[in-house]
């Protein structure tokens, strides 16, 4: 590309890890899962990196893995909006995103807790919305699990309607004050919203926030989850990382956009990616070789087989070769947050395939089956693969998963962030104050009624 051409800009965010495959946490340098210091650290390198969005995910329930608590998995998190309004105060320009599930929560205390977050930040809140059709979840909650996975979009869909239904009933107007005539504010407006999955009215006590909406985040990668993206989401959190695939994934969503009034620009496309930084490409190898070992333990590796095979393996080397016996049906072997929905007996013929095309160990085979995205070079090696990504239209950017907490960005802000810089692809200075101004986004057209027909 020649250097008077203006370059495609990259949108980075920072994924807080937790304790699974993809975090070192047995090192010396694994900081705490739960202290408040490691997210303001890792917020911090972030905003340090000007970055758009810090990015926390929840868990709602723990996975169990042959009746058994899972421990290698993420446990501890505390409250997502708990922290991430403490975060709103020892940031500035930060954009702050958090997972919040769609099934087991309702529509006016989502729209009063991201209201919340956004006017505490200054218009910097992001909303990650997910679904769950798991009744193994969904038993914490009144809801139980009662929606089936073909239900959980249209649920979804209408949270999001009914909660900016809650927000329009506050579009256009302005707080008043007047001490002499003892006004304080408005009259809160009247909301109602009448759907299949909700009929509910009542009042909104909170003003328009700075973004009008939370940014809009989301992660399915069906067909239901793409054309919801399309239609609702702001950014995507992809897992299409590799070149060509992501290329794919770009032009199919990007195509969605035109039916719903919305333009290329008005969804980012982020895959997850991980990243390791070396003095030299081999050294960078080296480590990379590494860190996959510590992610994917003996216990890893067989734990993550036996949710294919659905029996216990546990008798079987994990540095060996695979089972020669067959999977069973047994969906129950791991309860929650289960990686694989294709038929088992599949998914594992064509790992035997590649095992033995490749010579994989268990281990080795589930360490390459697990992998995500992964930036491995020099400094310089990986801010153009990065850049190259981009300006080809494989993503609009990508939301990096450390793998040491909280401590595991800071070379790459450091090393990688003024290479980036140097290329012309990647900002020097925050241009404005809340998150749809760091992605680009317009600000929302609010609703004229708020109310939805059924």
């Amino acid at each position: 590309m020649p250097k008077s051409q203006v370059r495609k800009q990259i949108h980075l965010a920072a994924h807080f890890p937790g304790v699974n495959n993809t975090t070192v946490w047995s090192v010396p340098e694994s900081g705490s899962q739960i202290e408040f210091d490691s997210f303001v650290h890792l917020a911090r390198t972030a905003e340090r990196g000007l970055f758009d969005f810090f990015f926390l995910a929840e868990g709602l329930r723990l996975r169990e893995h042959r009746g058994q608590i899972f421990d290698l998995d993420v446990v501890g998190r505390p409250d997502t909006f708990t922290v991430l309004n403490a975060l709103a105060g020892v940031t500035t320009r930060l954009g702050l995103a958090g997972t919040i599930n769609t099934t087991f929560n309702e529509p006016f205390e989502l729209a009063r807790q991201f209201a919340t977050l956004d006017h505490l930040s200054g218009g910097r809140a992001a909303w990650n919305a997910v679904t769950s059709s798991d009744a193994f979840t969904g038993e914490n909650f009144r809801r139980g699990g009662y929606l089936e996975h073909a239900q959980r979009y249209a649920r979804a869909a209408e949270v999001i309607d009914a909660t900016r239904a809650i927000w329009d009933s506050r579009a256009g107007e302005t707080p008043v004050v007047d001490r002499e005539r003892g006004v304080f504010g408005v009259p809160a407006s009247r909301f109602a919203y009448r759907g299949t999955q909700f009929d509910i009215h009542g009042t909104f006590g909170l003003p328009v926030s700075p973004q009008g909406y939370p940014v809009q985040i989301q992660a399915g990668d069906s067909e239901e989850g793409r054309e919801f993206a399309a239609a609702k989401a702001d950014a995507i959190f992809s897992r299409h990382g590799e070149l060509g695939d992501g290329q794919a994934f770009y032009i199919d969503v990007k195509s969605r956009l035109a039916k719903y009034g919305r333009g290329r620009d008005d969804l980012k496309i982020l895959p997850a990616a991980t990243f390791v930084l070396g003095d030299s490409a081999a050294d960078a190898q080296e480590r990379a070789h590494d860190i996959r070992l510590r992610q994917v333990g003996p216990q890893t590796a067989i734990a993550f087989l036996e949710q294919v095979w659905g029996r216990d393996l546990s008798a079987y080397d994990p540095d060996g070769p695979l089972p020669d016996v067959d999977p069973v049906d047994n969906a129950t072997i791991t309860r929650g947050r289960v990686r694989h929905a294709k038929d088992p007996a599949e998914v594992a013929r064509s790992w035997r395939e590649r095992a033995a095309a490749e010579n994989l160990s268990i281990r080795e085979l589930i360490i390459e089956v697990t992998a995500r995205q992964q930036f491995v070079g020099t400094p310089a090696q990986v801010a153009a693969e990065i850049d190259r990504y981009v300006q080809s239209d494989a993503a609009d950017g990508f939301v990096l998963v450390p793998h040491l907490t909280p401590a595991g960005l800071d070379e790459f802000v450091a090393k990688v962030v003024p290479e980036l810089q140097d290329r012309g692809s990647f900002r020097t200075g925050y241009h404005g104050t809340t998150l749809r101004d760091h992605l680009g986004l317009r600000h929302p057209q609010h609703g004229t009624e708020g109310v939805r027909a059924s």
